[in-house]
């Protein structure tokens, strides 16, 4: 699941609040940090 949010969070349809409102239901904190900075590279 995780790489399917990284991969809507590069196109667009998922903002950071999105990808933040994940965590602990989805994603760890760790994994919404590493996709929220992966668009800054």
């Amino acid at each position: 699941m995780k790489e399917m949010i990284k991969r809507w969070y590069r196109m667009g349809l998922w903002d950071a609040s999105m990808v933040e409102n994940a965590v602990g239901r989805i994603l760890t904190r760790e994994e919404a940090e590493e996709i929220i900075s992966s668009k800054e590279e």
